[in-house]
């Protein structure tokens, strides 16, 4: 088995260690086809990809409870939701799953120009690159800085909703709670025992190609997005912070998210 997704799963593990209890990470979509006479949206999980989703609902930690969100593209669908039933099944506690159209590819305005763009270009990195830079037609892609942002503020804003529920279908003190029922020692209905919370955002790579050299200053051609990579993004005093797993985190400026 591929190594895909460990970074992301290390991130996560070293956040929930040092105390955080609610974070959220922007995840690359699983492996994929690269089917030439598939409109590229359309190319779907391959066996290995599904396979691997698995793995990273096995291997998050069990305590936690998950909530997902994805880009309506089916392979980011099927991701996030091969990576939910994968964390209940080991253990974990899930809880909705929806399709959120900020997690696409929305900042591309016109598709056709963009593939001619990246064509003229040589590749993914070089417009990638020229986008950052302000250098494609603007009627091809919205500016590089609005999107970031406005994929941050997605972010954000879910953090400061936590769900209050622990599992899909059923209420506080169930079995699949982390805490509640009586209390053996007083008899009494003991308060359920709050678990930490991960909010999965499936996407694609130009979007964490996106955050990373926008928000976080990393090279559009430093190292490429793999499938499963991650950016962790969580609040502590008041402020909200940024990483991928190739720096340090990273305090976002609340101007980039009112």
């Amino acid at each position: 088995m591929s190594t895909y997704g460990d970074a992301a799963l290390a991130m996560i593990g070293d956040a929930l260690a040092a105390g955080v209890d609610h974070a959220a990470v922007l995840l690359r979509h699983s492996a994929r086809t690269f089917e030439p006479r598939l409109h590229d949206l359309d190319n779907q999980l391959t066996d290995e990809g599904r396979a691997l989703c698995r793995r990273f609902g096995r291997r998050l930690p069990r305590n936690l409870t998950l909530r997902a969100y994805s880009s309506p593209v089916q392979r980011c669908l099927d991701t996030a939701q091969l990576i939910l039933q994968a964390h209940q099944a080991a253990g974990g506690s899930i809880t909705r799953h929806r399709p959120v159209e900020a997690l696409g590819a929305f900042y591309v305005l016109d598709q056709m120009k963009m593939w001619r763009g990246m064509e003229t270009a040589g590749g993914v990195v070089s417009y990638l690159q020229s986008w950052m830079a302000g250098a494609v037609p603007a009627d091809a892609m919205m500016p590089a800085h609005w999107a970031a942002r406005l994929v941050l503020r997605g972010l954000s804003e879910k953090l400061t909703r936590p769900d209050l529920s622990t599992a899909r279908g059923r209420s506080p003190g169930t079995q699949a709670d982390s805490g509640g029922g009586l209390d053996p020692r007083s008899g009494k209905t003991a308060a359920p025992v709050a678990r930490p919370q991960l909010d999965l955002h499936v996407s694609h790579d130009m979007t964490l190609y996106l955050l990373r050299a926008v928000l976080l200053g990393e090279p559009a051609d430093g190292p490429p997005v793999a499938f499963l990579d991650g950016l962790l993004a969580w609040r502590a005093q008041g402020t909200l912070w940024l990483q991928s797993h190739h720096g340090p985190p990273r305090r976002v400026s609340a101007a980039l998210t009112d």
